[in-house]
């Protein structure tokens, strides 16, 4: 038997390092607390006060996701600044699909050894997007997991509450055939599909992250890491200004096949004109060097378009100019037609 005294720290869990990297971000994180805000991060639950005199029959909404093997990309480059922005921004999307504005946020960190100045990293870019569109970052698990995760392993969770007012969640109203589906670009894979991309690129096309994407002065890493896009303050408005937007779907693992269908209604179908914009050359990229078919590849990826706006044809226009005028790039991708809640491509 060792005489060597046996501590949490020699076992691989460093509470004095969680600790002070805690503190290191508990500026940004405060930053984000508004008046609601009754007690953050330190307690044993996050205290919100839920007074909504604006609204006549608030709804909470929910939503939890994570950003998956893009920590894997993340390690290859050894660039995690933009993980934190991923994940709440792919949050908020997916509550703006209800019509929900955001109220707070949680983020769950797993690792096997904590590295503060990476943990600092990530939930600073947490707080920022959390700033950004007028959320508060209440609460977070860090959990040190030696044996569960590999060494030098992340995992990123993060789980959003927003509201809405009952009269105005999504979807809503009633689709016609004819009506506008609007694509807004997205700016890259976002938060999904990496397990292929990287299939695809670095075991069966022999790439790696250092290499530059053709024609675009960047390396094929930075590519993949760029931070998942946050449509809310270029879309909530126009959800405010006109009930002739009857939904909103967000692009994410599934494609334009699997996400469409959840907003649609069981008598409609949509046809998407896949020549009415050009997929990014990241996803040029995957297919280049892979084989992966145009099928495949519509359902793994988003391929370029990262929201979609399902709205009356005759402001279809109107809505486009706003969105490219609120910095989006936004055009008319499809149409409803007659048929059973499904997506077609042509």
């Amino acid at each position: 038997m060792s005489d060597e005294q046996l501590t949490y720290r020699s076992s691989g869990v460093d509470i004095d390092e969680a600790q002070r990297a805690l503190r290191a971000v508990m500026g940004p994180v405060k930053a984000t607390y508004t008046d609601s805000v009754l007690g953050g991060v330190g307690g044993f639950g996050a205290l919100y006060r839920a007074s909504f005199p604006d609204m006549e029959k608030p709804i909470l909404v929910s939503s939890i996701d994570g950003v998956g093997t893009k920590t894997k990309v993340a390690a290859m480059v050894g660039d995690y600044s933009n993980l934190g922005r991923d994940i709440v921004n792919h949050c908020v999307n997916d509550i703006l699909c209800q019509g929900a504005r955001p109220l707070f946020f949680l983020d769950y960190f797993g690792c096997s050894r904590l590295q503060g100045l990476m943990f600092e990293e990530i939930v600073s870019g947490m707080a920022e997007a959390c700033q950004e569109v007028g959320a508060s970052l209440i609460g977070g698990e860090t959990a040190e997991m030696p044996g569960v995760y590999t060494e030098d392993e992340i995992d990123l969770v993060g789980s959003i509450v927003g509201l809405v007012d009952q009269d105005r969640k999504l979807p809503r109203g009633k689709m016609q055939v004819g009506d506008a589906v609007i694509g807004i670009a997205s700016n890259g894979l976002h938060t999904n599909g990496y397990s292929l991309a990287r299939r695809a690129l670095f075991e069966v096309g022999g790439l790696s992250v250092r290499d530059m994407m053709p024609n675009l002065g960047r390396t094929i890493g930075a590519e993949l890491l760029r931070p998942h896009r946050c449509y809310f303050n270029s879309v909530y408005p126009i959800l405010q200004d006109t009930e002739n937007v009857y939904a909103v779907a967000h692009i994410t693992g599934g494609g334009l096949y699997d996400n469409i269908p959840r907003v649609l209604p069981s008598d409609v179908r949509v046809v998407i004109e896949k020549r009415s914009w050009t997929p990014l050359p990241i996803f040029q990229l995957i297919q280049q060097t892979s084989n992966v078919t145009d099928a495949e590849m519509y359902r793994a990826f988003n391929m370029g378009v990262g929201l979609v706006m399902i709205v009356d044809r005759f402001i279809a226009s109107a809505v486009v100019q706003r969105l490219n005028d609120a910095g989006e790039s936004a055009a008319v991708i499809g149409e409803v037609q007659a048929g059973s809640n499904e997506v077609q491509i042509l």
